[in-house]
């Protein structure tokens, strides 16, 4: 399927069906699909992406398929396909930080706020969160609550719980 120059796909993770979405410059959506949050993020995608400069979107995505497939295999910790964050500067800010959250470790959405310079935009920082469209290679699941819980995630909470398991090697 293609929307306005990016090619989107399923990817079978096994935690469940993902879409991935690519541009020329590279990956833009990497999400757990339901009616409700493909729609917004599609619209988002439409609004800040376009289709990209040149580039091989099939060899994106296919390198995006292979990287994830190491990481569930337990195989790769960090992730090098090329992104493309697609949402308001304070939101790419967000992501960008979450990002360099290291593979097996957690932070509260507090700690990541004040990480930021962000102290009280604890509700913003969680907000951007929620609108990330690259989950595990922009790792929103290893942000948890303040008394260590595991709060809303795209996949779901046992999807969390397992993402979270796989990568302190339980």
């Amino acid at each position: 399927m293609e929307l306005n120059g990016v090619l989107i796909e399923e990817y079978k993770s096994p935690l469940g069906v993902m879409r991935l979405g690519v541009t020329g410059d590279g990956l833009c959506l990497c999400d757990w699909p339901s009616e409700a949050r493909d729609a917004r993020m599609d619209q988002r995608l439409s609004k800040y992406l376009g289709p990209g400069a040149g580039g091989d979107r099939e060899a994106i995505i296919e390198e995006a398929r292979r990287q994830l497939d190491e990481y569930f295999a337990g195989k790769r910790r960090e992730f090098t396909v090329a992104v493309r964050l697609a949402g308001t500067e304070f939101q790419q800010k967000v992501w960008r930080r979450l990002a360099e959250i290291p593979y097996g470790e957690t932070l509260s959405y507090g700690e990541l706020a004040e990480s930021m310079g962000q102290r009280s935009a604890v509700r913003a920082v969680a907000s951007a969160c929620g609108a990330n469209c690259l989950s595990i290679f922009v790792p929103c699941h290893r942000v948890i609550g303040a008394d260590g819980s595991l709060t809303g995630y795209a996949g779901g909470v046992d999807a969390k719980r397992a993402l979270l398991r796989m990568e302190a090697g339980l």
